[in-house]
């Protein structure tokens, strides 16, 4: 204890001189009492004992604040005693510690884990809508209760015809009103809603008859929802004007426009008056042509005529055994009329060429079932059209023939000769171009049994014809 006091008076008495003289004393007595570095006399060791035993209190002070009192700590002869806990492991670690470093509490994390940069609050507490303080000098009174919204613009007429475009060809293709409807109730059209059918119609003048089908229910299914019947009734007056211009690009538009008519006038989207009021006004033929139509669809439908299947179902809709029927009567009209064009044209308005094979077939049985060189001759000039015209691809060629050769057993039945009269046709389709040499080498043939001469010991022989 004496030496720890003398080393304290010590070291307060070279504090005190270097706070006197400036450092004067104090550096000329570590010269006299320091040599190389060594102290000499043993008080020099004493005071190097108490500058150590000073560090080591400083650096126990810091640790301490940063471990809460659990770190190290020295003992009365100064040597360092180890916690119950563990030192920490990096400044790192420390920095990212949302623990308290007080030394105080129970050491959870502050501000209950809400804290931290970029940290509003804990998760799931709702704040209340703060209060306008019209001290604020940003503070403006007209904004106290406004009531914001988002405002779509109008949509202007020169852009219309891009917007809705697109739309509508889409529509085409999947058919779905109601994906068309959406997307028009999220347009502002305004005072151009009666575009909307006129546009539809002009795009279905032009197109198939499948897709004039699908104009007439999307008319139909957008009255209410998104247009209105004065809406529907001004797109159809327009397209009466306009029907001059129409004509040039389609030149049977009068006889369509006047079927979009009735049919919407059957739908309930126009109301029966509407052609009457026409009546004794109309100064355009076309005009006139086109409500003539439209009136006399309407009377023949007091008769029966179905006016809300005026335009057909077009396409993979039409039920199998329906499009078998229209081919086979296509074939009958071609077998009379003998017009390869007018068989084209009536094959391409089915708009089924995945289903083009079955044409092949009925035809090739139609073949079978003759009973002369007249139709088989025909047959086969209109499937080379077709074939030549890429009407008919070359898979749906081979798979009408194949068709043809795996039910040619039960074709057979009725027709006693079938296997013979599908050799020589297949053998004039390959000379014309039809098929090709694969396809003629797998015609079957019919085989037949036959008992040879005694001579042969009454072996069995597979001939064919």
């Amino acid at each position: 204890m004496t030496l720890q006091n003398d080393a304290e008076n010590l070291s307060d008495s070279f504090v005190s001189g270097d706070e006197d003289n400036g450092g004067a004393p104090t550096s000329i007595r570590n010269i006299n009492n320091e040599i190389n570095g060594n102290w000499l006399s043993s008080s020099s060791n004493s005071i190097h004992e108490a500058r150590l035993k000073a560090k080591a209190k400083r650096r126990l002070r810091k640790n301490s604040s940063r471990d809460s009192g659990r770190g190290d700590s020295l003992s009365d002869n100064g040597d360092a005693v180890r916690g119950t806990s563990a030192a920490p492991t990096s400044p790192k670690s420390k920095l990212l510690d949302r623990k308290s470093r007080l030394g105080k509490g129970r050491g959870l994390p502050k501000k209950g884990g809400a804290g931290g940069k970029g940290v509003w609050g804990r998760s799931g507490e709702v704040y209340e809508p703060e209060e306008v303080d019209v001290k604020d000098p940003n503070y403006d009174e007209a904004q106290e209760n406004c009531v914001y919204e988002t405002v779509v613009p109008p949509l202007e007429e020169r852009d219309f015809e891009k917007t809705v475009t697109p739309i509508v060809q889409e529509y085409f293709e999947h058919g779905d009103t109601n994906e068309v409807a959406e997307l028009l109730g999220e347009l502002n059209l305004g005072p151009m809603r009666s575009g909307v059918p006129t546009l539809a119609v002009s795009l279905a003048l032009e197109a198939k008859a499948s897709h004039r089908e699908l104009t007439s229910r999307l008319l139909a299914d957008l009255c209410g929802p998104v247009l209105a019947r004065s809406d529907v009734e001004n797109a159809f007056d327009r397209l009466l004007r306009e029907l001059p211009d129409l004509v040039l690009d389609t030149p049977g538009a009068p006889q369509l426009v006047g079927q979009f008519i009735a049919r919407a006038v059957k739908d309930q989207i126009l109301s029966k008056s509407y052609i009457e009021g026409y009546k004794g006004r109309v100064d355009c033929e076309h005009a006139r042509a086109a409500l003539d139509r439209a009136a006399v669809l309407l009377k023949m439908s007091m008769g029966g005529l179905r006016i809300d299947n005026l335009w057909g179902t077009g396409g993979g809709q039409r039920p199998v055994t329906q499009l078998i029927k229209e081919m086979n009567l296509l074939l009958k009209e071609y077998i009379l009329s003998g017009d390869s064009k007018e068989a084209e044209r009536c094959l391409r308005d089915l708009e089924v060429p995945h289903f083009y094979h079955e044409f092949v077939y009925e035809a090739i049985v139609m073949v079978l079932e003759s009973k002369g060189e007249k139709t088989c001759k025909m047959i086969l000039q209109l499937l080379k059209f077709l074939c030549e015209s890429s009407i008919i691809t070359v898979d749906q060629m081979r798979r009408g023939y194949e068709r043809v050769y795996m039910d040619i057993a039960e074709i057979n039945i009725d027709v006693p000769r079938a296997y013979f009269i599908l050799e020589q046709f297949v053998d004039k389709s390959f000379s014309a171009g039809v098929i090709d040499e694969k396809l003629r080498d797998l015609c079957p043939c019919r085989g037949r049994k036959r008992f040879v001469s005694e001579g042969d010991g009454g072996r069995v022989k597979l001939e064919s014809y």
